[in-house]
């Protein structure tokens, strides 16, 4: 999603809504990029078996999915032992960097901030081409209980100088940025305190909900997307997705009216939908595209209302307007 689709876009076209269809359902928290002619979706292990680790998706068009390889057979060693309890492999991110591509994943348990970010490698997506397989590169952050954030949603990005920096968190004290090594990719300076992104302030000792960063570059600015609100309640999930620009990686973040994201601002680009018509709720949780002709598009799940509130893929490219400002092409 972001090491090579980092510079100024090139003119794109206006595409229409996308529609997916086939095996698009439980998706959660997916990231997408795309190799040759095939795009890739890969996003939280729900279920049993490999694709209950780190699930797999692949499509010729963005419309028709089906399964793909998944990436693991099971959890690493060095994760399970890191963080007890844990039995799946949440919310990968994807990269192609300096000829391998790059999947960061988070490992935790629901609630816990005693969490692990780790890094695995291969060399290509495609499970028949010559040198296939990922490599574990182990443990790149992690967070414990005594710590003010929580090391999962991990997000990679190269800025415009070249270097490569690391967004992740959910709730407590918000959303923070990583400078990585580049290649390693994992921290450049371990014992450096991360930088804040974003974050809503409540009252003391009341839940922060915001949660997974993804930063992306357009027209001079990176832009930051973040999740707000509460995910994985069905239909009930009240997440949203905001969004922010900044002309320096590391913030500060603001809003179409000025709003900063490290105060709860920022501009509404997906939004939750509550009214009984509707039928994807709580959209949020998004991956970043620059596709070939230049066009961005967003992944992201939502809970469908027709089939029992399951996380639900969906795509939607982004409009830019004369105000340098976006807007989701959700329908």
């Amino acid at each position: 999603m972001a090491a090579l689709l980092l510079a100024a876009a090139p003119a794109a076209a206006q595409r229409a809504a996308v529609v997916p269809a086939g095996d698009i359902s439980p998706v959660h928290d997916p990231v997408i990029i795309r190799e040759g002619g095939t795009y890739h979706v890969f996003s939280t292990g729900l279920g049993k078996g490999p694709q209950g680790i780190i699930a797999a998706r692949t499509s010729p068009d963005l419309t028709t999915w089906q399964r793909g390889t998944p990436p693991f057979e099971r959890i690493p060693d060095w994760a399970a032992k890191a963080i007890p309890g844990a039995t799946n492999m949440w919310a990968p991110d994807i990269s192609y960097v300096n000829g391998r591509y790059r999947l960061y994943y988070a490992v935790s348990t629901f609630g816990s901030n005693r969490s692990a970010i780790g890094l695995a490698t291969s060399p290509t997506l495609d499970p028949t081409a010559p040198g296939y397989g990922w490599r574990d590169e182990g443990l790149v952050v992690m967070s414990q209980p005594d710590s003010d954030y929580n090391a999962i949603d991990p997000a990679f990005l190269q800025d415009e100088k070249g270097r490569h920096w690391l967004s992740l968190g959910s709730f407590w004290s918000g959303l923070k940025l990583f400078e990585l090594d580049p290649r390693t990719g994992k921290l450049l300076r371990p014992d450096a305190p991360p930088r804040t992104i974003a974050a809503r302030k409540v009252p003391v000792g009341a839940p922060s909900a915001v949660e997974a960063p993804y930063v992306f570059r357009h027209g001079g600015y990176y832009w930051l997307l973040a999740s707000y609100d509460y995910c994985c309640k069905g239909v009930n999930s009240t997440y949203y997705t905001v969004i922010g620009r900044s002309k320096q990686v590391e913030g500060p973040y603001l809003g179409k009216d000025g709003s900063a994201m490290t105060a709860g601002g920022g501009t509404i680009l997906l939004r939750a939908d509550l009214q009984e018509r509707e039928r994807f709720r709580g959209p949020g949780h998004v991956g970043h595209l620059r596709d070939k002709d230049g066009t961005d598009i967003l992944v992201y799940h939502a809970y469908d209302r027709e089939h029992q509130g399951a996380p639900t893929l969906r795509i939607a490219p982004l409009r830019w307007g004369a105000d340098g400002w976006p807007e989701a092409i959700t329908q």
